[in-house]
C-alpha cells in the first residue's frame, strides 16, 4: 500500500508550512514581567519578615527591664 502522489504533496506542504513558522513567537505571547515569585508570595514574605522582626524588638524591650 503506497500512499497517493497528492496526500504526500500535502503532507510535505504542510511539514515546511511549519518549519517556516518556527521560532516566530509573536510579540503579545512573550511573557512581560519577570518576577521569579508571584506578587502574594512576596507580601507574605515580607510581612512575615516584619512582623517577626517587630515582634522580637517588643520582646527583647519587655525583659529588658527584668535583668
Amino acid at each position: 500500500m503506497t500512499t497517493s502522489r497528492r496526500l504526500s504533496d500535502r503532507k510535505v506542504a504542510r511539514f515546511e508550512k511549519n518549519i517556516t513558522k518556527r521560532g516566530s513567537v509573536p510579540e503579545t505571547a512573550k511573557k512581560e514581567n519577570d518576577y521569579p515569585v508571584g506578587p502574594i508570595v512576596l507580601g507574605f514574605f515580607v510581612f512575615i519578615v516584619i512582623g517577626s522582626s517587630l515582634f522580637q524588638i517588643i520582646r527583647t524591650a519587655q525583659n529588658a527591664g527584668y535583668f
